[in-house]
């Protein structure tokens, strides 16, 4: 292995940057140039929040357009530097016209103006987290190209390396590796989504296929862009074949489940015997298929509980799927007469229940049955459709057996409830009750 660091390098590097500092930092005019600075920041410091307020009420005045309202609301995140920079033009100017040394004065204002338009339009990238890395980044780049360090700061970081046999990966590596690799995965997360939304809007595609698609596009991206970024910076991909035993002991051993729960998934989004919608009873959890991930099935029941059912527990257990082929289901409803009722006055009353809830269908006509004769009551059946089970089942149950209740106490209807005959002997009554006398 090589030396990691090369101290030549850096003591070459501290000598320059210590004529430099002497040369151009520790002087009268640079002294003050950093006075004119500092009280330009802290001017625009208590001036940017009257600045912020009057761009405000311009994003809100109708004469303004849209566009030029959003691009002034941009502004408005920007008020201090924005101030900052005018305040610094203004210094430009005024030591330009009295002859006075204004080359630092000038470095602030490029820094700045830098910042600004990187600034503006890094906000156009809609996440915070990729817009504040890449506004760092490229400012960071224009700034040491600015003041005259870019190339020293690349040479210093090039200087920093570690051999590995063939294989030189330096500090600058790393960096530009880490850059192009932020930079493609940004692309091709950006390409996936869009693509994502053009594939949702085909009509021949089934919701389950579309997942599918859209999966399979974002891995594939994703993919690409690693080789691609890998390729970049030199990288030899066939550096790492010597780690593909490992990982797929790794795999066999330790990443059982996860590797389970991945194939499931595509076999789920394959044959579409569950898509997001789907109404679906998995053991005890009931409810719609939010979302289909690459692990789980996102599962919201009724109560907005969601579940996170893997996608092995959808293929090796029994799932009921009320949805599958049509929305359509059939409920059957347990009702008890009383023996002395009239059966069929209390079966005409389930039907009229039935027939008086919105969500029960009309067409399957809904039917009840005499299916026997129980120990306290006669035992009937009232079997309704249903075409919304998303909406919920032990509601509509709940509404039907409400309007029965109504109804056989409107009608004379008994519901009756268990009852137990007791028989005794009278030979054991007899007996009894002359012992008891004679003990009295």
């Amino acid at each position: 292995m090589e030396q990691i660091i090369d101290l030549q390098i850096f003591e070459t590097e501290y000598e320059s940057l210590h004529a430099w500092f002497f040369a151009h930092v520790f002087v009268l005019s640079t002294a003050a140039q950093i006075a004119v600075i500092c009280g330009a920041f802290a001017v625009a410091h208590f001036s940017a929040p009257a600045f912020n307020r009057w761009l405000e009420r311009l994003t809100k005045l109708r004469l303004v357009e849209r566009s030029v309202a959003q691009i002034t609301q941009m502004a408005a995140t920007l008020a201090l530097p924005i101030v900052w920079l005018v305040l610094q033009w203004l210094s430009v100017l005024v030591a330009d016209a009295a002859g006075w040394p204004n080359h630092l004065i000038q470095i602030a204002v490029s820094l700045l103006t830098a910042w600004v338009v990187i600034r503006f339009v890094s906000q156009f990238v809609r996440d915070p987290t990729w817009s504040k890395i890449a506004a760092i980044c490229a400012w960071t780049l224009a700034a040491l190209n600015i003041v005259g360090f870019l190339d020293d700061a690349v040479v210093l970081l090039d200087a920093m390396v570690l051999s590995l046999g063939a294989l030189r990966i330096s500090a600058l590596t790393v960096l530009k590796g880490v850059l192009a690799l932020a930079l493609l995965l940004w692309v091709a997360t950006v390409v996936s989504r869009v693509m994502e939304r053009r594939i949702r809007t085909l009509p021949n595609l089934t919701p389950s296929v579309q997942v599918l698609f859209s999966k399979l596009l974002k891995v594939v991206l994703l993919t690409i862009a690693i080789v691609v970024a890998l390729n970049t910076v030199g990288i030899d991909l066939t550096a790492f074949a010597v780690f593909s035993g490992a990982v797929g002991v790794g795999i066999g051993f330790g990443l059982q489940k996860v590797v389970s729960n991945l194939i499931s998934g595509v076999i789920l989004l394959m044959d579409k015997s569950v898509k997001p919608g789907d109404v679906i009873s998995v053991g005890d959890t009931y409810g719609w298929i939010n979302s289909l991930g690459a692990r789980y099935a996102s599962v919201v029941t009724r109560d907005g509980m969601e579940y996170l059912i893997p996608n092995e527990d959808i293929i090796t257990q029994q799932v009921v799927n009320w949805s599958y082929s049509n929305n359509a289901v059939r409920l059957r409803l347990p009702i008890g007469a009383a023996y002395k009722s009239d059966v069929r006055l209390a079966m005409k009353l389930c039907l009229e229940a039935a027939a008086e809830v919105p969500r029960v269908l009309e067409r399957p006509a809904p039917v009840c049955l005499l299916i026997g004769f129980g120990d306290s009551a006669v035992d009937l059946q009232l079997r309704l459709w249903i075409d919304d089970p998303q909406n919920g089942v032990s509601n509509v149950k709940s509404a039907v057996l409400l309007l029965v209740w109504d109804k056989f106490h409107e009608h004379g209807i008994e519901i009756p409830f268990p009852q137990r005959d007791l028989h005794l002997r009278s030979s054991e009554v007899a007996l009894t009750g002359a012992k008891a006398a004679a003990e009295g």
